[in-house]
C-alpha cells in the first residue's frame, strides 16, 4: 500500500516517524477524513475548506494548496486502486525539541493513506444501540485536531457497555457523540445542536439537512435536552463512515417504535442517491 509522507509516496514500511513530531507528544496537528465512493472523492470541497479552518484557527500553516491536496488524494486513490472506503490525511506542526511554544525551524508534515471501508449496511438498516454521558471534552470541539483521547475513552465506554456509540450531554444539554453528530425527529421536526464550539461541524450533517430542506422537513438547529433526547420519536447519527444510522435503544430505553423511524429512512434513500450511481 502507497502512504504519503514528507512529500514522497512510500509504501508504509518505509515511513520513519521522528519522536520529535510534535503531533507525537503535544496531539500538536489536525487531521481530516474523506470518504471514497466508486473510487472519487466525496464532498471534497467541503472538506477542504474545513481542513482550512481548522488550520487557520490552531494556526498550522498548509504547505500545500487546495489543488495539491486533492491531487495527493486522488493519487493515493489511484495508486492504491482504492473503490471505496477513506483516505486519511494528519498534518503535525513539524520537528522539534520538546517545547510548548511553536518552534521558529519546524516545517509541517504531512501524512496521508487509503483504507478500504465498505459500507456498514448492517447497521445502517438494523440500527444500533447507544448510552450517554457527560461531555468532558475541551471547548473547541469545532476543530478536527489529534486530541481525541476523550472520544477514544467514550468509544470504549460505549463497547464495554455492549452498545455502539456514546452521546454526550454538558449538564443535560446534548452535543453529539463520539465519533458522530446527531439529530433527532420530534413531531416531524428535525432538531440538532447548532454548529458552534460545541460539536464538530460534519460534513455528512451539513448534507443531511440540506436533503432535509429539499425534502420540505422542517428543521431547528438548537440545543435539546437528554429527556427530549429520550422522548423522541426517531433519533440517528451522521458521520463519514456511519452514514445515516438509526439508535433504537438509549441507555436501555426504547426509541419510539424500536425500529427506524419514517422520516430517517427518508433521508437515507435521498443520501444514497448523492453518491450511488
Amino acid at each position: 500500500m502507497y502512504y504519503f509522507y514528507k512529500n514522497e509516496f512510500v509504501h508504509k514500511q518505509d515511513i520513519q516517524i521522528s519522536p520529535d513530531d510534535r503531533g507525537y507528544y503535544f496531539g500538536d496537528g489536525i487531521y481530516e477524513v474523506f470518504r471514497v465512493y466508486n473510487g472519487q472523492i466525496y464532498e471534497g470541497a467541503a472538506h477542504i475548506q474545513r481542513l482550512e479552518r481548522t488550520a487557520s484557527e490552531v494556526r498550522l500553516q498548509l504547505p500545500y494548496s487546495n489543488e495539491e491536496i486533492i491531487d495527493i488524494i486522488n493519487r493515493l486513490i489511484q495508486g492504491n486502486n482504492l473503490v471505496e472506503g477513506t483516505v486519511y490525511m494528519q498534518i503535525t506542526r513539524g520537528e522539534a525539541p520538546r517545547a510548548h511554544p511553536f518552534p521558529t525551524q519546524a516545517e509541517p508534515i504531512v501524512l496521508a493513506y487509503c483504507t478500504e471501508v465498505k459500507r456498514p449496511l448492517t447497521t445502517i438498516q438494523n440500527g444500533i444501540q447507544a448510552i450517554t454521558q457527560p461531555d468532558i471534552r475541551w471547548l473547541r470541539c469545532d476543530l478536527k485536531t489529534l486530541n481525541l483521547l476523550p472520544n477514544v475513552l467514550a468509544k470504549q465506554t460505549a463497547l464495554d457497555h455492549g452498545v455502539q456509540e456514546v452521546i454526550l450531554h454538558r449538564e443535560g444539554t446534548v452535543t453529539e457523540c463520539s465519533a458522530s453528530n446527531l439529530m433527532i425527529i420530534k413531531d416531524d421536526v428535525l432538531y440538532t445542536h447548532p454548529a458552534n464550539h460545541l460539536i464538530l461541524h460534519g460534513i455528512t450533517r451539513a448534507v443531511v439537512l440540506r436533503l432535509a430542506h429539499a425534502l420540505h422537513i422542517q428543521v431547528k438547529e438548537e440545543p435539546f435536552t437528554t429527556n427530549q433526547l429520550l422522548q423522541a420519536d426517531e433519533v440517528f447519527i451522521t458521520g463519514t463512515t456511519v452514514e445515516i444510522t438509526s439508535i433504537l435503544r438509549i441507555d436501555g430505553q426504547v426509541i419510539g417504535t424500536g425500529t427506524p423511524g419514517p422520516t430517517t429512512q427518508r433521508l437515507k434513500a435521498e443520501f444514497e442517491k448523492t453518491f450511488l450511481q
